[in-house]
């Protein structure tokens, strides 16, 4: 296996099981030809409406082999990958490959124990997570290392045709018997379907699988008829208290407060909370207290922003209720109160992840965004902040929208805290680089404020706020001195997972672990 160093330093493979990778070059370097991925075409059905999903699998010729995907925004509620895995393994189909746009814990055994029986062998785009990660990093069972991409960069692997999905399941909380269907209406509402988009559009066949089938037309239409194959109506695709929370919840953590009033002080210093202005923050416990803050400073400035964007909560909500913030682009909906504001206020839009983040479309969403507020598990000296592991090497989280949004924004703030435990967040190295430090301009703690080189204007605004102002070694060498210098994680030289950038390169390589540190694996073997 051949390998090249990247722009950021990585040695990333050029070719993996034959397949032709592109190292990454920058944020912004490389360009990609004009092409697209054609439509699958084909003579509709007059009846779609199947009797179970055993049928709907026979109806589309499923062979072994296949590409199957399904979406997330059930989260840990939902009930349609681990039953549609069930029938398609006691029909005695392999050698299954996974392009789902994320996969969470509560799906981790079943896929455990498909992967050992030969059921799925490749894991295309989304995540892993807690146990499944845990397994798959240490055990390397799978065929082809895993492809871990952002939510833009799925889609652009599926409009490209890197990823040819053969049958895409949908769980629909709505749908009628010709396949129109949304995510607001049903016990198992979830708010919008936006992650299926590009796989209905594409997919060479679609199945809905729906628990409430409504008489013709549903409405509002999220994902049309005409790409639609086949209905399944099944008892219930989820379960509603883990699809959606009653409430989302500002964090009480007296350190994680303190991170969140200093970026708030950052983006008051930036100057960029001006009417009009446009943010996203996600729905961590920091991440809503900015958004409160935010809500709170404007009210008081008489500042109106023009759009707030992302995975919505009532935060978020509120903002736009309170007539301080224009509109609401929704990718994911968090809690039941964006659920009823998606279903009932004009204002509040469901947008699909192309139109979100996909880098390679005629203009994205996170090019507009003035401000956006993210996560890490680890920062280094460069600014590169990793999401997708811990330190132990274990790949345990997705990407997300992280790369897309630090690289759209006019101001990516990461906010963290200095350690977790007795683990160091900032360090010189991050053990996997997903999002590079080209697109980071600040990264906020407890301990204090590093500001990229890069953004002279940014420090130079900081300074004259008497924000707690240091270096990112600064910052790095306080974590080392409480927690000492992390070792690296022990692995083979066997790549179980390829970290690509949302253009398509590849950024970084997850190896496999030889010995889990963090006592998940053991708890499954």
């Amino acid at each position: 296996m051949e390998f090249v160093e990247n722009s950021i330093g990585r040695l990333v493979p050029t070719e993996i099981d034959g397949r032709k990778l592109k190292p990454f070059k920058g944020a912004f370097a490389f360009k990609p030809k004009k092409r697209r991925s054609a439509f699958a075409l084909e003579f509709a059905a007059r009846e779609k409406l199947l009797p179970s999903i055993k049928d709907a699998i026979e109806a589309v010729g499923f062979e072994d082999g296949m590409t199957i995907s399904f979406h997330h925004h059930l989260r840990e509620g939902d009930y349609v990958l681990n039953m549609v895995l069930d029938i398609i393994a006691k029909m005695g189909f392999k050698d299954i490959t996974l392009a789902a746009s994320s996969l969470f814990n509560s799906q981790s055994e079943h896929l455990i124990k498909y992967i050992k029986e030969g059921v799925i062998t490749a894991i295309e785009g989304g995540s892993l997570r807690g146990k499944l990660g845990a397994y798959v990093t240490t055990k390397n069972p799978l065929k082809k290392p895993v492809f871990v991409r952002s939510h833009g960069d799925r889609v652009r692997a599926i409009k490209t045709g890197e990823v040819k999905i053969d049958v895409a399941f949908i769980a629909a909380p709505t749908a009628d018997e010709y396949g129109n269907c949304n995510g607001v209406e049903g016990k198992s509402a979830c708010g919008p379907l936006t992650y299926s988009h590009v796989d209905a559009h594409y997919a060479d066949n679609t199945v809905v699988i729906t628990d409430n089938l409504v008489p013709y037309p549903a409405t509002p239409i999220t994902i049309s008829q005409e790409y639609v194959d086949y209905v399944v109506k099944v008892d219930s695709i989820g379960d509603p208290a883990k699809i959606v929370s009653e409430s989302t919840v500002i964090t009480k953590d007296p350190v994680s407060l303190l991170i969140a009033k200093r970026a708030m002080k950052l983006i008051e210093s930036s100057g960029l909370l001006k009417d009009g202005f446009t943010f996203q923050a996600g729905a961590g416990g920091i991440s809503l207290a900015v958004t409160k803050y935010i809500h709170d400073y404007i009210k008081k400035e008489n500042i109106v922003g023009n759009f707030g964007m992302g995975g919505t909560t009532k935060y978020l909500v509120k903002m736009l209720e309170d007539g301080v913030m224009r509109k609401i682009l929704t990718v994911q909906a968090f809690d039941l109160y964006c659920i009823k504001s998606l279903k009932e206020d004009y204002r509040h839009t469901e947008i699909s992840t192309s139109l979100y983040a996909n880098i390679f479309s005629k203009g994205c969403a996170v090019n507009k965004l003035d401000i956006v507020v993210l996560g890490a598990t680890e920062v280094d000296t460069k600014f590169n902040v990793n999401v997708n592991t811990h330190s132990d090497g274990l790949l345990l989280h997705p990407t997300g929208g992280h790369q897309d949004t630090a690289a759209g924004a006019k101001l990516t703030i990461i906010t963290a805290p200095l350690k977790r435990g007795r683990i160091p967040v900032i360090v010189e190295d991050v053990t996997t680089v997903t999002t590079p430090g080209e697109t980071v301009d600040a990264v906020v703690t407890e301990r204090g404020i590093a500001i990229n080189p890069r953004r002279n204007d940014l420090l130079e605004a900081a300074k004259r706020k008497k924000l707690p102002v240091k270096t990112i070694e600064e910052l790095k060498n306080e974590a080392y001195k409480i927690c000492g210098k992390p070792n690296p994680p022990k692995t083979t030289e066997e790549i179980i997972g390829l970290i690509e950038y949302r253009d398509g390169t590849i950024i970084d390589v997850v190896r496999q672990v030889k010995k889990n540190t963090s006592g998940i694996f053991e708890k499954i073997i």
